[in-house]
């Protein structure tokens, strides 16, 4: 496995250097330090939804403020952020209107999924100095009841934790394996391939001995999936011969088609999968951007009733209660050096909402990461 930490943690993965605007690096709080009782609580910095965006997503959407942090009542944990993750589905959730994570409140935190440490614990389980995943938002401190925590093994970098063990790596896992369902010998064809899910996917696809297909939206990219990433072939989706060039890249046609983008690319798959193909639903990044999501393709239950091709969506909290499964054989799999674990790395709390425009502006390959 390849090691791209400067410290050395039994587990790591491969980071792909941040934008010049994101290379600042503010003063690290240190980890090894937990607040007592009687302390004066320290500073809060609080990333906030500062207005919904009417277009693409811009920085200005964002705005910081600091509070004092938090105090844990009886039964709840302080935890302190190390990292963050963003991912593209979090644009969704900017839309105005509700959706499985809730409606946008404008002034309020930012929501997210982190890294923390336990700074004080007023809740049975957990102690200070434990590491945890946990809903932290992007913010220095947060507080959560014992239940909304999921601990993290001791020397797991955080990175890892949030890039292949957390949110991406079980969607890719199960979105794969048990709603696609690949044979040995079938192709398999995924979007965004070089993104956060997609880079996964296809990674465990040639594990099960498939044929796999990247479509990404550059040429480096496509490189990347094939010389680094073990795809066999890659199409880049901007080039003005695409619809040849997807075609040629299935000859045998579609098994399995991983569905991350939505728009153009899902209506060229649609025509190209075989009989009893199966299409797995799960994101539509190409319409999150955007004040006037493209209609969908036409001609859908035709082509789905003929082929008899099932299409299906799913969330990863579907499978909560097999997390653990998930996880011990990626985590599996990335120390055995059979799955690369791709990064883009930011630090500081005030380099997200960059992180975030350069995510949904195609800047980014593999797992989006702040450091906090």
């Amino acid at each position: 496995m390849r090691l791209a930490f400067a410290a050395a943690p039994p587990l790591s993965a491969e980071a792909t250097p941040p934008t010049p605007a994101a290379r600042a690096k503010p003063t690290r709080v240190r980890i090894d330090t937990a607040a007592h009782p009687g302390d004066a609580m320290p500073d809060n910095r609080q990333m906030l939804i500062a207005a919904l965006p009417s277009g693409p997503l811009q920085t200005s959407n964002f705005e910081m403020q600091t509070t004092p942090a938090p105090e844990p009542a009886d039964g709840q944990v302080l935890c302190r952020t190390l990292a963050i993750t963003i991912g593209a589905g979090q644009r969704a959730g900017l839309q105005g209107s509700a959706s499985y994570a809730g409606a946008p409140q404008i002034g309020g935190v930012m929501g997210g999924t982190g890294v923390a440490q336990v700074e004080t614990s007023r809740a049975q389980g957990f102690a200070a100095g434990d590491l945890v995943m946990a809903p932290t938002g992007w913010q220095d401190y947060s507080l959560h009841h014992a239940d909304a925590l999921q601990p993290v093994p001791a020397g797991t970098a955080p990175a890892l934790q949030l890039g292949g063990l957390g949110v991406n790596g079980i969607t890719a896992y199960f979105g794969l394996l048990d709603i696609g369902a690949p044979k040995e010998g079938e192709t398999v064809v995924v979007s965004a391939a070089a993104g956060s899910v997609g880079h996964l996917v296809g990674q465990i696809a040639k594990l099960q001995g498939c044929r796999v297909v990247g479509v990404a939206g550059s040429p480096a990219k496509c490189a990347l999936l094939t010389d680094e990433l073990g795809f066999d072939t890659a199409v880049n989706y901007k080039d003005a011969d695409f619809r040849a060039a997807f075609k040629a890249a299935t000859p045998d046609r579609i098994d399995v088609y991983f569905d991350n983008t939505g728009g153009d690319v899902l209506g060229s798959a649609i025509f190209r999968m075989n009989i009893k193909g199966r299409i797995v639903c799960c994101g539509a990044v190409s319409q999150y951007d955007t004040a006037n999501p493209a209609p969908g393709p036409r001609g859908i239950p035709g082509l789905l009733v003929n082929n008899r091709v099932r299409m299906e969506g799913f969330l990863v909290f579907d499978y909560a209660d097999r997390y653990a499964e998930a996880r011990a054989q990626l985590r599996e799999w990335i120390e055995a050096g059979q799955i690369t674990l791709k990064l883009s790395e930011y630090h500081g709390l005030d380099a997200a909402p960059q992180a975030f425009v350069d995510l949904l502006g195609g800047a980014t390959t593999g797992a989006t990461i702040v450091h906090i």
